[in-house]
């Protein structure tokens, strides 16, 4: 095989992104075999603008038994991506999925155990990992030079979205069709990032404003506090109301502060372990010295490019994905934390009673009020 025969199930917005990278050559060892979507409006756009030989289905499922691909890439709704990854998988083809894994913990938990039983190739699209800068942080962390986290301050408030965009999609921004705002839709990114960096944390306490910018069921702002087992602590703001909005990464160390802002990374390094400077020095008014630099990287970011040439190496050689598709339970596991905090009004233990979630979130699914799906794609440039 010197290409991988790529069917991508749902043509939205970010499955006609993935649609075009392939047709423009960006992957070369993968090429787009099929699409599927069960609207009459994307399947009326597939027949008109894509070539004659990729097949189109009105079912994922039928794409899966064809034959004509090696592998799947899900991007459809999110309660649906365990579901077509586990039915790809059990009938050997390859998979990778767009984030979220999915909407509840439990769900994923069972997708996972298949994944692990499998012989095929399971991902999924955590494209921020091909970030220099978060790259670069994350083997920083890794070596140990930075010492211990004592503090992280993410916020993440440059989502934003107008009413038309949620308007667009009769899924989004539903607790039946989406399973949350931006925790579920834009955020995921940042909260796989920040468990990727930090690890999990212990405890949660989250408030999740529901409707707060926007006519929608599911939130749009929150505000999360969150403590880890070394004793560090954290905040993450997230919001899809905020123009202008603001991305800046804070983490503090032993070894001093690194920021993470316009695609730079700036280290304010100490001379001396702030912990043992602490305990020595004898001037009770007196800071460490410290010397701020720019941390220089390989200045690479392919971004869901970069995620699927690894899926097709993978797939043709056995090389390193750029996230196994088991790891996207741990980013799920906290917006999951965060929105059962805010629906109990109280700080949640990780790990969290799963049922628990999983009756909270029907609770909200079954007052779910069902929209028109306009069949609208206002995005394909991988930002959605």
């Amino acid at each position: 095989m010197e290409q991988v025969r790529l069917g991508i199930i749902g043509i939205g917005g970010m499955g006609t992104n993935h649609a075009n990278s392939l047709l423009k050559g960006w992957v070369p060892e993968m090429k787009l075999s099929a699409v599927a979507d069960v609207r009459q409006c994307r399947l009326d756009w597939a027949k008109e603008n894509l070539p004659e030989d990729v097949q189109i289905f009105d079912d994922g499922r039928k794409l899966i038994d064809s034959g004509c691909v090696d592998a799947v890439l899900i991007a459809t709704p999110h309660y649906l991506h365990p579901e077509f990854v586990i039915y790809a998988l059990e009938h050997g083809v390859h998979a990778i999925s767009e984030k979220p894994a999915g909407v509840y913990t439990k769900q994923v938990r069972e997708m996972n155990e298949v994944a692990k039983k499998s012989d095929r190739v399971f991902a999924i699209m955590l494209n921020q990992r091909t970030n220099c800068v978060y790259r670069k942080l994350h083997e920083m962390i890794e070596s140990g030079e930075l010492g211990a986290m004592k503090r992280v301050n993410w916020i993440i408030t440059d989502w934003y979205r107008t009413q038309a965009y949620y308007d667009a999609a009769g899924w989004k921004a539903t607790w039946d069709g989406e399973g949350g705002g931006v925790l579920l839709n834009q955020s995921p990114h940042q909260l796989d990032l920040l468990q990727w960096l930090c690890g999990l944390p212990v405890k949660v306490r989250a408030f999740c404003h529901e409707a707060k910018w926007h006519d929608i069921e599911v939130e749009d702002d929150v505000t999360a506090y969150m403590e880890f087992e070394n004793g560090a602590t954290g905040v993450f703001v997230t919001t899809t109301g905020d123009a202008p909005g603001t991305n800046r990464l804070e983490l503090t160390f032993e070894m001093g502060r690194i920021i993470c802002e316009k695609g730079k990374l700036i280290y304010d390094r100490l001379e001396e372990n702030e912990r043992t400077f602490c305990k020595t020095c004898p001037d009770g008014f007196k800071t460490p010295k410290t010397e701020t630099i720019e941390i220089e990287t390989d200045g690479m970011n392919e971004q869901h490019v970069g995620v699927l040439k690894a899926f097709a190496a993978r797939i043709l050689r056995g090389e390193k994905l750029v996230a196994e598709g088991t790891e996207g339970i741990r980013g799920l596991t906290l917006s999951n934390a965060m929105h059962l905090s805010a629906w109990l009004d109280r700080t949640i233990e990780l790990p969290f009673d799963e049922e628990l979630f999983l009756q909270e979130l029907n609770k909200r699914r079954a007052l779910s009020k069902k929209k028109e799906d306009k069949g609208i794609v206002f995005d394909t440039t991988g930002t959605f």
